[in-house]
């Protein structure tokens, strides 16, 4: 049997018996069926539970419960989307794009008011988000920031802050500024997804693990097909972010591209004084390559980023988790922001594979005629958007008329990513040529463009 705690220093230190549930042994019939015991299909059976207490809903899980990206991020609940600000406005309109971000925002408080009306410790701290300029490069993404949300009208308590000001709340080497969001918090993601799974259970819901969704069945009667037999419900949702790649029917809609963490040990109190950091703000710099850091309860960095190669055929395998040269690289850059921490000791790496969407636009939607629902794309932002995910769909499956209804994920369609072997080509061009443009802005000094062929074919 595999030991899941080494799956991630969260699954490790989430408290709860991570013994598989039982499986799924022969047919079975719901009101509900759900691919995936992350955090969209709990919020999604969780809500619809809500809604009504008698719905059968049973969710079908391939490992066991926050098994994907749900038990390995990097606990950040980002008031943010994969798509900027601007783009989204440039897309949907100003007053489409407020609406969407307000909602994106507003998930965190509905996260925090969850976890306390369930009784779940999920060690929620509101220390905001700090966007670093880590050199002259990155000053104008830093303004940028800003700008986009004051834009939409939700720049309140934001802030662009100077070296000094941002050296009061934590120094980092080489920072020339940053931008200031007070609405971000950190949570311990294992904590979260494991209790959220048993606030389901309480409600009536049943989690089947260990049994993998080999494919799904549209129809009047739709159905989850596994190895193990098919549940039949009303409706199905497919809630497995990155690892629908593996899924046929939804192989090419999303691209599963590995992002990977290291943590150290826990710091002794004079290394906290050198750094700061007492707010327990989610930092990350404005690389083009993506970084993002955060602080632990216990007193610990987690260091994440992105690196890992893409791999053919959008393969998804448990040893992608691990890729040394991209865990070294990040030991490196933890130094790198914090050189007091020469020395320190990593003690846990892990990785996992993010859904990312063709225009990296999330998508929350239920095709009432084939019985099919479906929530993905994330890109790496999938904390709060989840959230706000398993409410459009407990809604649009309810039938309800709800205001997250009138978002523009809801029912959002994109393009498939191409076949192979243009779809690798493609996105191993892009990771590295966006690290080479990082490097020569580290150089020299100057911003990128945001003409050069890699940043408009991965532009959101």
């Amino acid at each position: 049997m595999q030991d899941y705690s080494r799956v991630s220093y969260w699954l490790e230190t989430s408290g709860d018996d991570l013994r598989p549930r039982p499986a799924l042994e022969g047919d079975c019939e719901a009101d509900v069926a759900v691919l995936g015991a992350g955090y969209t299909g709990l919020w999604t059976a969780y809500y619809l539970l809500r809604r009504d207490p008698g719905l059968r809903v049973v969710l079908l899980e391939r490992e066991v419960s926050g098994f994907g990206a749900s038990g390995r991020n990097g606990a950040w609940c980002s008031p943010s989307m994969s798509v900027t600000a601007p783009e989204l406005a440039r897309r949907y309109g100003r007053e489409a794009a407020s609406r969407m971000l307000r909602a994106v925002r507003g998930s965190i408080d509905e996260i925090e008011r969850v976890a306390r009306e369930e009784g779940l410790d999920i060690g929620f701290r509101r220390g905001g988000v700090l966007r670093v300029a880590r050199g002259r490069h990155e000053l104008p993404a830093v303004r940028a920031s800003y700008e986009g949300l004051a834009a939409l009208g939700l720049a309140g308590g934001c802030a662009l802050l100077s070296p000094g000001e941002l050296e009061e709340r934590v120094r980092v080497a080489g920072a020339e500024g940053a931008f200031f969001d007070p609405q971000g918090a950190v949570i311990h993601p294992g904590r979260l997804v494991r209790g959220l799974a048993r606030a389901v259970e309480r409600r009536g819901g049943v989690i089947y693990e260990r049994t993998a969704v080999e494919d799904f069945r549209p129809g009047k009667r739709p159905a989850l097909v596994t190895g193990r037999g098919e549940v039949r419900a009303r409706a199905v949702v497919l809630a497995g972010e990155a690892y629908l790649a593996r899924l046929r029917r939804t192989h090419r809609q999303v691209l599963p591209i590995y992002s990977l963490i290291v943590l150290t040990e826990p710091l002794p109190p004079e290394r906290w004084e050198e750094i700061g950091w007492g707010r327990h703000e989610c930092l990350s710099s404005c690389r083009l390559s993506v970084d993002y850091l955060s602080r632990t309860e216990d007193g610990r960095i987690l260091f994440g980023g992105r690196g890992a190669p893409y791999r053919l055929g959008s393969s998804i395998r448990d040893e992608y988790d691990r890729d040394e040269a991209t865990h070294a690289m990040l030991r490196r850059s933890l130094v790198e922001w914090f050189p007091a921490l020469r020395g320190v000791r990593f003690t846990h790496a892990w990785g996992g594979p993010i859904g990312v969407k063709r225009d990296w636009m999330p998508t929350a939607a239920y095709d009432p005629a084939g019985g099919v629902a479906a929530a993905y794309g994330y890109a790496g932002q999938g904390v709060a958007v989840s959230n706000l995910a398993g409410r459009v769909l407990a809604a649009l499956i309810a039938g309800g008329d709800d205001e997250v209804l009138d978002l523009p994920m809801v029912n959002h369609r994109s393009r498939d990513w191409e076949p192979e072997p243009l779809r690798w080509l493609a996105v191993r061009y892009i990771q590295h040529a966006l690290a080479r443009l990082d490097e020569r802005g580290r150089r020299t000094g100057r911003p990128p463009t945001g003409r050069s062929l890699a940043e408009r074919l991965s532009r959101h």
